[in-house]
């Protein structure tokens, strides 16, 4: 039974007279009664019994009339819910962020986010920027946010730069590093990572440290340095203002030019198309460097 007989039935469920159904309807009581009887031999049951008083309902037309009500009531609340999604922001925001920023930078985003726009559902993968940039070339995320300079050819937005310091308790100049028996304490990063800090330290100190210890996490690492059990070298990032009580010696390139990694939003056009998308880069907007 198409919508617009379940209607008609309600209307004459309502009313229970031929003639004020077919004003409410818009359409001739003859044309009405043909339609009501069309819709009956469909059925094979009679839902009204006609007299001079007016209609009344049948038992079987009582199931069929329950039957075209919940039908028009799920056409009004699907019609409620189209309107909502013009106007609410609704759907899965898939992010794949690199560890870093997704345990320093992104939480205060989301908190807002999920505040203005508490109907989208979020998804989120955190990992070593290769390993994220995989996740947006293979489209199984709608955003990326990736250190470093990624080699990407669709959307590319930049988010905010952060500084390199080396960190300790103790160390308050570089040369101190050549005196110290405290040991390198690093985490496992990106290789390009790696490899800038490395060619940092050769430059400056020519040499290997004394001792090294390798943790998996950077907010072990820093942890680590804060307690000074190690020194460490950290992104502005995750260092805090409550970490005032170490020393942070910012690091310089050979031209005395702070040594700092970029943070780049990726996808690729189709995403940046969904509401969800749209209104997550209206959030960070305001949290991005300028």
């Amino acid at each position: 039974m198409q919508l617009v007989e379940c209607k008609m039935l309600v209307v004459l469920a309502q009313e229970l007279n031929m003639r004020r159904a077919s004003q409410r309807l818009f359409v001739s009581q003859p044309a009405l009664s043909q339609r009501l009887q069309t819709i009956e031999k469909a059925w094979e049951a009679q839902i009204f019994i006609r007299s001079q008083k007016g209609l009344a309902l049948t038992p079987a037309g009582e199931k069929i009339i329950e039957f075209a009500t919940e039908m028009v009531e799920k056409e009004e609340k699907v019609k409620e819910e189209l309107g909502s999604l013009q106007t609410e922001v609704h759907g899965t925001l898939k992010l794949a962020v690199a560890s870093i920023i997704g345990q320093h930078w992104l939480p205060n985003v989301l908190k807002e986010f999920v505040r203005k726009y508490p109907h989208v559902t979020i998804s989120l993968v955190t990992g070593w920027s290769s390993e994220m940039l995989q996740y947006v070339y293979d489209d199984s995320v709608h955003l990326g946010i990736i250190r470093g300079n990624p080699d990407w050819k669709g959307v590319k937005e930049y988010l905010l730069t952060d500084q390199l310091y080396l960190v300790d308790t103790e160390i308050q100049e570089f040369q101190d590093v050549l005196k110290t028996e405290k040991p390198f304490i690093q985490f496992k990063s990106d290789s390009t990572y790696y490899q800038e800090i490395q060619d940092w330290w050769h430059t400056q100190f020519q040499t290997s440290p004394k001792r090294t210890i390798v943790v998996d996490q950077i907010e072990t690492c820093k942890q680590m340095a804060l307690h000074g059990i190690g020194y460490a070298i950290l992104p502005s990032v995750s260092l805090k203002e409550e970490d005032d009580s170490v020393y942070k010696l910012p690091l310089l390139d050979g031209k005395g030019k702070p040594i700092a990694r970029d943070t780049w939003l990726l996808g690729y056009d189709s995403s940046f198309q969904l509401k969800q998308v749209q209104a997550f880069l209206e959030v960070i907007s305001e949290y991005r460097d300028v």
